[in-house]
């Protein structure tokens, strides 16, 4: 089971918005995945999987959360690698290409998908960084080597890149606990004006 710790921000901290009719929200009875909280503390916990709380905070079981009433936009998968990981569609092609077919030199892969060479070699080697693909050399029979790209093991795969977004969704997370922390320390000293757009520009600068 994954677990990734939380930022957690209360009701009075965070402004509710309405949503579009495609958003969802959290349903501890059909997820596949749980919310738990520490009813002592602002500690939150994201489990996947159905079990009981994974861990206890202060000595006692956290409490599985059944009624947030936040709604979020349905995620998208391409989305989510863009955001998390930097990969467009382009780069989402690529991968699939070298884990269905590889290992596949850049020259294949540009042949298999009709991307330009250049935008080939960029996601390969963006790929490889994010440890998504392996490099190795291959000896060509008329000599010499070529760079091939391939898949590593699935199960990594499927553990590396929960870790990654889990790290990305607990960066964001703290990145919107301390704009809430900011705005309401401004709200604190200017009590009769709005946040201004310049407010929230210079808060994205920091």
């Amino acid at each position: 089971m994954q677990l990734y710790k939380l930022v957690h921000m209360s009701e009075s901290d965070t402004d509710h918005a309405e949503t579009e009719d495609d958003g969802i929200q959290y349903d501890p009875e059909s997820s596949r995945y749980n919310l738990f909280e520490c009813p002592d503390c602002d500690n939150i916990v994201l489990a996947l999987g159905r079990d009981e709380p994974p861990m206890s905070c202060h000595d006692e079981p956290m409490e599985r959360v059944a009624d947030p009433e936040i709604h979020v936009n349905t995620p998208d998968v391409k989305q989510v690698l863009l955001q998390a990981f930097g990969l467009p569609k382009a780069g989402l092609d690529i991968c699939l290409c070298v884990i269905g077919e590889g290992p596949l030199s850049a020259n294949e892969v540009a042949e298999s998908l009709g991307y330009d060479r250049s935008t080939i070699t960029r996601y390969l080697n963006k790929l490889v960084d994010l440890g998504l693909l392996q490099k190795a050399e291959l000896n060509r029979e008329e000599g010499g080597v070529v760079n091939v790209y391939h898949s590593i093991d699935l199960e990594e795969m499927r553990r590396e890149t929960l870790l990654g977004f889990y790290v990305w969704a607990g960066e964001a997370a703290a990145l919107i606990e301390d704009a809430n922390l900011t705005k309401q320390d401004y709200l604190a000293g200017n009590p009769d004006q709005d946040l201004p757009d310049v407010f929230w520009e210079s808060f994205s600068d920091r």
